[in-house]
């Protein structure tokens, strides 16, 4: 599969980079994107037949602990450490 990319193609391409190519840039630019769309279009000739997809490099492994779920009532251990505390809540400065 071999794509062309001509002036309406490269118009649009330049819409959606909010690139503005002059005139002189544009004929080299056509024929960059085509090479490169032609050395990527070469990924289709590998027999990728029974080759897992690649999502990481290194090996990685979820290092943190996992959420348990209690429904415990510590309030009397949350407000232990409280600077000041009133009917069993935080006392905090006004804030307006």
């Amino acid at each position: 599969m071999s794509v062309l990319i001509d002036e309406k193609m490269l118009d649009h391409l330049g819409v959606l980079s909010k690139l503005e190519l002059k005139e002189e840039e544009r004929k080299k630019t056509c024929e960059d994107i085509g090479d490169m769309l032609k050395y990527i279009d070469k990924l289709n000739e590998l027999d990728t037949e029974g080759v897992d997809p690649l999502v990481q490099i290194i090996p990685m492994e979820n290092v943190f602990r996992q959420d348990k779920i209690s429904n415990k009532n510590e309030k009397d251990k949350m407000l232990a450490n409280a600077p000041q505390k009133k009917d069993g809540q935080y006392v905090v400065p006004r804030t307006i």
